[in-house]
């Protein structure tokens, strides 16, 4: 694939930046009264959260130094707060790499479908003030997919699932529901791949309801009546969608879909900040019908805004990322111990676990430097923005990282010197270069 050069980007130029520099701090002092009831109590690891991503792709706080050896020019490239949840940058390059490692490690050769668990509003609340219960809705997908494929085989058969936990709707509003790449079949005791063409998401949704309202009773948070209730409605609240199918033939497509499912809460481009005003318009997502003549969909107050991103910062050291059956951690460590160097006969007839052929056993040093790649800083920005981050702009030369600068005085230097300099580091055509240095005081210093 061919790339295009790479260019700064400015978050400090971007809406959901300014939004989170000028309105948090009021936002954090008026949450017990305004915010509570509706985004549950106060979290003290959003400060840390919100400190690292105002801090995201600011020269003023470290940077990596690139250098061409043909022009002899140097390109600087900001620092990255690796957050979750909340930096849109650092959000598609974590669901870049763990879409590549799922494609190439995890999922195997076989069909997949997306699957889409969501639950009623009524119950939504239960899992904003108690976000431990997302694992267990995962678990409760697995269990409905698991039994599903299981009926369509008429057999015991064991399918592959990977889940991912998403707490966002298409207005930032707190959302949870689940996104599954579930294998279209499972695998026998003795390995072999049994096809399931179809699950009927109709039974699926009452197996999933059932499994969601028996942990919630379990855990004592519904009674009876609430659950007698939910079962009258005539219209449950509960949603499964599975008609989104990658065939064996297309890896790339189960890659974007993994990236999809994975994508950060904020989409910068539809969010649009009138400061003067004080509110967020929430534009429409691209190829969208909702609102035909272009126009806003919503307009929000800049705190409310504040608020609902704040929302979807996820707990810390909690996964959202879940895998099931022949997915599973402990089931590939066995299906790998097991698997042959070499292709055989059964594995050529599409009758071995997976029907992918794997990599010999001469490969491995390959194999691992192909992993390593993968997790490089450049190949993330390659696979995100289709940009080469080590391509000189200026003559198309190799560029190589020469130095990373962290002293606040180092940092100082070289930027006001590329400022004075003719254009080396910022010619005709890139982006500005970047804004003098914050006060020590401001936010995100």
């Amino acid at each position: 694939m061919e790339c295009d050069v790479y260019r700064s980007r400015r978050p400090e130029a971007t809406s959901l930046y300014r939004l989170l520099e000028s309105r948090y701090d009021p936002v954090k002092g008026a949450w017990e009264d305004r915010f509570e009831d509706r985004y549950g109590f106060w979290r003290g690891m959003v400060d840390g959260a919100v400190a690292r991503y105002l801090d995201c792709g600011i020269f003023e706080n470290g940077f990596a130094r690139l250098h061409c050896g043909g022009c002899r020019r140097d390109v600087l490239v900001a620092f990255s707060c690796k957050g979750r949840g909340l930096c849109p940058s650092c959000g598609a390059k974590r669901g870049a790499a763990a879409a590549a490692r799922l494609r190439e490690e995890v999922l195997e050769a076989v069909g997949h479908a997306q699957w889409v668990f969501t639950v009623p509003k009524m119950l939504r609340p239960y899992f904003l003030r108690h976000r431990e219960l997302l694992g267990d809705l995962c678990r409760a997908a697995w269990d409905t997919v698991r039994e599903m494929l299981a009926a369509g085989a008429a057999e015991e058969i064991r399918p592959g699932m990977v889940a991912v936990v998403q707490t966002f709707g298409e207005r930032v509003n707190f959302h949870p529901h689940v996104h599954a790449i579930a294998s279209r079949g499972g695998w026998r005791k003795d390995g072999t791949w049994v096809p399931v063409a179809h699950a009927d998401p109709g039974a699926a949704e009452k197996v999933f309801r059932h499994h969601v309202l028996s942990f919630l009773r379990k855990r004592g948070l519904i009674d009876e009546e609430r659950v007698q209730l939910l079962l009258s409605w005539r219209h449950s609240g509960f949603s499964i969608h599975n008609s989104v199918v990658v065939e064996p033939e297309d890896p790339a497509a189960v890659e974007r879909l993994i990236r999809y499912v994975m994508r950060p809460p904020v989409a910068l481009e539809r969010l649009h900040y009138d400061e003067a005003a004080g509110v967020v318009e929430i534009r429409p997502r691209p190829g969208s019908n909702d609102e035909p003549d272009g126009e806003p969909r919503e307009r929000v107050d800049a705190d409310e805004l504040v608020a609902r991103v704040i929302a979807q910062v996820p707990d810390p050291r909690r996964h959202l990322i879940h895998a099931y059956g022949c997915y599973a951690n402990a089931a590939r460590a066995k299906r790998d111990a097991i698997r042959p160097s070499e292709p055989t006969a059964a594995l050529q007839a599409g009758s071995e676990l997976s029907g992918a052929a794997t990599v010999a056993s001469g490969d491995a040093s390959d194999e691992a430097e192909r992993r390593a790649a993968r997790r490089r800083w450049a190949d993330l920005i390659r696979r995100i923005y289709e940009v080469d981050p080590l391509v000189c702009s200026n003559c198309g030369g190799p560029m190589k990282i020469v130095a990373f600068i962290t002293g606040r005085k180092a940092i100082r230097a070289i930027l006001a010197s590329m400022r004075k300099s003719a254009a080396p580091a910022f010619p005709p055509g890139s982006r500005p270069p970047p804004p003098p240095a914050r006060p020590a005081g401001d936010a995100g210093a």
